[in-house]
């Protein structure tokens, strides 16, 4: 049993970033450089997946909204299996792993599987798309608080995880991932909550990237907006005051 575990690679699981080639960390960089084996995610850039070592074996487990390259378990199992075959396997992952990413799930199944984890962390769409969309997320006289949460929860799921209520009451800026499907439901649940219908909001698209796109308005009126201009997924939603601070 030594013997074998002796002979595991190591799986990393780095953050990838939004999409800027140049907010991939050094880190993350020599790793990809360095690879055997790297095992990316949907979201990741061209730019970022240029930078992969040339002989490494490269294998898409991107998901995207109803299209699976490998399901998540088959993710999982596959790192298991390189990292019995390679020394440096890497899970690349958009954003940050530990950051709506299923890294601490994928973490957990390679340790109880006896695999050596590291995590490089990535800077986070939440907090880059608004910085290069010129909105701060904090702001001494608007904003002293800011919470991340998915949007990727529909109504009706028999165990809801989030607290729209405590949210909408809790924090002076909301920042929503993967809600653009779900966003007449999370407007419902801020309103109802007691958040003004007239808050602003902004959807970021591909934020970081050449072709990022925004489209601000209230909550009363976003739902409208998106229909009209077909926006479209992926993107992340800001919701408060600091929207209106966005630079023209």
């Amino acid at each position: 049993m030594n013997q074998s575990k002796k002979n595991l690679g190591k799986v990393y699981l780095v953050g990838a970033g939004p999409g800027d080639p140049g907010l991939l960390t050094i880190k993350g960089k020599t790793l990809l450089q360095l690879a055997d084996l790297v095992i990316y995610d949907a979201l990741v850039s061209d730019q970022i997946l240029d930078l992969i070592n040339p002989k490494a074996e490269k294998i898409n487990a991107g998901k995207r909204r109803g299209k699976h390259s490998l399901f998540q378990e088959e993710t999982t199992q596959l790192l298991i299996e390189k990292a019995q075959i390679h020394a440096i396997v890497v899970r690349l992952k958009g954003g940050d792993p530990f950051i709506f990413g299923r890294g601490g799930e994928e973490m957990e199944d390679l340790i109880k599987a006896g695999i050596s984890v590291e995590v490089v962390p990535g800077i986070t769409s939440g907090i880059a798309a608004p910085a290069y969309a010129g909105i701060p997320l904090t702001h001494r006289d608007h904003s002293s608080s800011v919470t991340f949460v998915t949007g990727h929860e529909t109504a009706g799921k028999y165990r809801p995880q989030v607290n729209w209520d405590a949210i909408a009451k809790g924090s002076e800026t909301i920042v929503i991932y993967m809600g653009v499907h779900n966003l007449p439901y999370i407007i419902q649940q801020l309103t109802q909550a007691g958040k003004s219908p007239e808050t602003p909001i902004a959807l970021i698209r591909w934020g970081t990237r050449p072709e990022q796109e925004e489209l601000i308005a209230s909550l009363e009126t976003i739902v409208q907006k998106v229909e009209e201009t077909g926006f479209e997924a992926p993107a992340i939603a800001v919701i408060g005051s600091v929207v209106n601070l966005k630079k023209c």
